[in-house]
């Protein structure tokens, strides 16, 4: 579970048309994701953003007392009435105001959105997978530590 300072926000991938993004855009699929300030990250792919789909995410993946950040979103009003200090940034207006932004996940999905292009798209039964694979190389940064760490996995699993 994330604690302390969180920041939440869903993004669109994939889809079949250019052109149109974010929400409206047709055969997109939708994925939810959530970042501890400085720490991890945590991302899924969602059926939809409603309040009824992103709140129990939320309330299984941060703890309570939390302040979580997100943007205006309408999905994210139930927060507003939960056990989070809840801060929204209005990007319409402004992307920072001193410690509220939600910079950190937007990171997450530059990064995700810039791998998956060296693919030419990622079949929709293997997406979740990729999807880990992207949080895992956020969460490791240090390209020589996630060859140490694959190099002990496949030790483990096949030596």
């Amino acid at each position: 579970m994330f604690g302390g300072e969180v920041e939440v926000d869903e993004s669109y991938f994939g889809g079949q048309r250019k052109g149109k993004r974010g929400r409206g855009a047709a055969g997109k699929t939708p994925v939810f994701g959530a970042a501890r300030r400085g720490g991890r990250v945590y991302a899924r792919v969602i059926p939809d953003a409603q309040s009824r789909t992103l709140l129990p995410i939320i309330k299984r993946k941060v703890t309570p007392d939390s302040i979580v950040y997100s943007d205006s979103w309408r999905g994210y009003n139930v927060l507003d009435a939960s056990t989070f200090k809840h801060l929204r940034i209005n990007h319409s207006k402004q992307f920072a105001q001193a410690r509220n932004h939600i910079n950190g996940i937007e990171n997450f999905w530059n990064q995700a959105k810039r791998h998956r292009r060296k693919f030419n798209g990622i079949p929709k039964h293997r997406f979740s997978l990729y999807l880990k694979e992207c949080e895992w190389r956020f969460d490791h940064n240090d390209p020589s530590a996630q060859i140490v760490q694959l190099r002990q996995w496949v030790r483990r699993n096949l030596g």
